[in-house]
Parts: structure tokens; C-alpha cells; sequence
């Protein structure tokens, strides 16, 4: 059974990415190896790229997230120094996904990719529909199965910013998180085909984990020159959530109502589902799945953080690795903003217990 490993960071920006860095040194240049050599895959991308020409595309994309967050190029540069990668390889990392975009568009192939990581279902709980009249925000993180053991959840304090507890992997600097300002974020994958050089997803989380206020957090995607497509979804302490299937150039939002919000890794509107790339039919399927049965399990109410995690571990939702493509549920998460509250499992939620955290 694994139990998620948490890591304490603190200081400075500098500081919190040297510690993360020389906590994980060997994880993280193994995972950067792996994720490099990926994106330079034909299977991945559509078309093959060597190591040089995938790194000469990442560093181009350095400057875009400096001008965006500085203080985040701080951090990643701490996690640099600790482990002797360049910052362009660790926005590889950091932002595959993202970066499988901008490599699937420079090659203009416009088809269907043999591989994706694109299983993530998320849900904005209302306070309507859960048991005590506070929202939630949850997902699982679905990704390839060799990524379970890079799993690491970050307890940051940084000197001038929120507090924050952030699903990530190890040399990544937030995929899914909540501050103690009450701000929760979750993300899906989408296919996006119109893929440039710009900020990647993980920046963009974090970003919104340092604002107060869930306009603020908006306009961190909103605002973006986002490198690839990603769904995202906000949640504030006052139990208002928000999607946004955001594509480079172009973003569409939702606010919550009375029912619960749920996405999968399919787009839901037009200007949205035009900006994608083609997806293979079991792709699609599965999405659809997924959203069709978490929707069927949330529209009752009266749901408990025991109901949601159980929702995580029902067959449909929860993916188990196949071949070819051996994507897995490698975790979950599941947040509460009024109270702080944070729960997270490492693999299977189905063979593995939630701890329980507070921000």
C-alpha cells in the first residue's frame, strides 16, 4: 500500500525549489529523462524529434514563463541548481503534456496520436449537493502507470504568498492544489491541436495558488499565453466554482450552480472542441464514460468526503493499466476550501488509503 510522501518547503522561492530538488535528486532526473525522451516520440507526438530539437523547443518557451511568474522561474531554477538539469528540461517536465501540444503543432500533422495521458475526471461540488452545505473540489490524476512513484504532495510556505498543499510529481511544482486563502484548483487534459510557445499548466496552478480571491485565480488562466490545452477547475472557501476548458488564445468558462460540475478530457463546447486535435474512438469513449457516471453519482447529494473518495474507486472511474497505453489512475485528491481540508491517495485509490491533511 503507498503513502503519499509529503515535503515540507519554506524561504524563499529559490530556496523551496533547491529544497524539493535535492530532497528528489535522482526522481527527478530519472523522470526528466523519461519525460524528454517521450516527447520526442512519434507515438507521443506525431512526428519524431531528437533530444536537441525538443530541448531548443523548451527553451524558447523559458522567457514566456518568466514574464508570467519570475518568482515561480525562481523556484523551478532552485530545483535546477539541486540537480544539475537545465530550466528547459524541467519545463519538459513539468508541462509534458502542455509540451506534447507545441511539438504536436509544429509537426502539422493534424491526425491521431498512438498515445495520450488524458483519463483525469474532476467534480465542483456545490454546497447544495454535499451533506453539510460545504463545496468540495476533487479529482483522480490518471497518467501513465510508471509515474505512481513520483507521486509527492508539496506543503509550501512561501515568504510573501499563501500557504498551499499541492499534488504534484517529483521536480514539478504543483498539479492540483489549495491555499489557506481558500482557493482550490484541479485540471484535466485536454487534446489541444493548436499547441505554442508560451507558459505551461503547473506554472498556471501555481499562480492561481498565490491569489486571495477567485477573480484573481480566474484571471491567472484567463490571462495566460498558455503553451497547450487544459481543462481547469476553481473553487473559493464560499463554495463558487468555475470551469475552464482553456486552449491557447481562447478560453471558455462556466460558473457552478446548484448542480455538481463534473469534466472529464473531453471538450463540452464548440469554440473549444474546433481548437482540438483528433482523439482515437476508445479515447473518447472512455471520456464520455467517465463523465456519464460521475454525473449519475453526484446527482443525489448528500455527499460526503467518503461518498467522493468511493466515487474515485468505482470501475468506470477509476482506470486500471491496459496495454498498449498503460495509463492508470495514479492517484486522487479531493479538497474542501471552507475548511482546509485536503485529502490524497497515491495509486489506486481502490488499493490504497487516503491521508487525511490540512492546509
Amino acid at each position: 500500500m503507498s503513502v503519499p510522501r509529503v515535503l515540507e518547503l519554506g524561504g524563499s522561492y529559490r530556496e523551496m525549489g533547491r529544497a524539493h530538488g535535492a530532497a528528489f535528486r535522482d526522481d527527478i532526473r530519472r523522470y526528466t529523462a523519461e519525460r524528454i525522451a517521450l516527447a520526442g516520440s512519434e507515438v507521443w507526438t506525431g512526428h519524431a524529434m531528437d533530444r536537441a530539437a525538443v530541448l531548443a523547443l523548451a527553451e524558447a518557451c523559458v522567457d514566456d514563463h518568466r514574464a508570467y511568474a519570475p518568482e515561480l522561474i525562481d523556484e523551478l531554477t532552485g530545483i535546477a541548481e539541486a540537480t544539475g538539469l537545465r530550466l528547459a528540461e524541467l519545463i519538459v517536465t513539468n508541462g509534458f503534456t502542455d509540451f506534447i501540444d507545441l511539438v504536436y503543432a509544429r509537426g502539422g500533422s493534424g491526425g491521431v496520436t498512438e498515445q495520450v495521458e488524458d483519463d483525469c475526471t474532476a467534480f465542483i461540488i456545490p454546497g447544495a449537493l454535499s451533506a453539510d452545505g460545504q463545496g468540495f473540489l476533487g479529482q483522480t490524476w490518471d497518467m501513465h502507470a510508471g509515474a505512481k512513484p513520483y507521486v509527492v504532495l508539496l506543503h509550501g510556505r512561501p515568504a510573501a504568498a499563501p500557504v498551499f498543499l499541492a499534488f504534484s510529481l517529483t521536480g514539478c511544482i504543483g498539479m492540483i492544489g489549495m491555499n489557506d486563502a481558500g482557493i482550490a484548483i484541479g485540471i484535466n487534459n485536454l487534446l489541444g491541436a493548436e499547441g505554442q510557445v508560451g507558459v505551461s499548466w503547473p506554472f498556471v496552478v501555481r499562480k492561481a495558488l498565490q491569489q486571495t480571491d477567485l477573480d484573481a485565480a480566474l484571471a491567472c488562466i484567463t490571462g495566460a499565453r498558455l503553451m497547450g490545452a487544459h481543462n481547469f477547475q476553481l473553487v473559493d472557501k464560499h463554495g463558487t466554482g468555475i470551469n475552464i476548458e482553456a486552449m491557447p488564445g481562447h478560453c471558455h468558462v462556466t460558473r457552478s450552480g446548484a448542480e455538481a460540475l463534473v469534466h472529464s478530457n473531453h471538450c463540452l463546447v464548440p469554440d473549444t472542441l474546433r481548437r482540438c486535435r483528433p482523439r482515437a474512438p476508445a479515447s473518447q469513449a472512455s471520456s464520455e464514460a467517465r463523465l456519464a457516471r460521475a454525473q449519475t453519482l453526484l446527482g443525489a447529494g448528500g455527499l460526503t468526503p467518503q461518498a467522493l473518495m468511493a466515487l474515485t474507486r468505482d470501475p468506470t472511474i477509476c482506470v486500471r493499466a491496459t496495454p498498449p497505453t498503460e495509463m492508470e489512475t495514479c492517484g486522487a485528491a479531493l479538497m474542501r476550501p471552507a475548511t482546509g481540508r485536503f485529502w490524497a491517495v497515491q495509486g489506486l485509490p481502490t488499493e490504497n488509503d487516503y491521508v487525511a491533511l490540512t492546509v
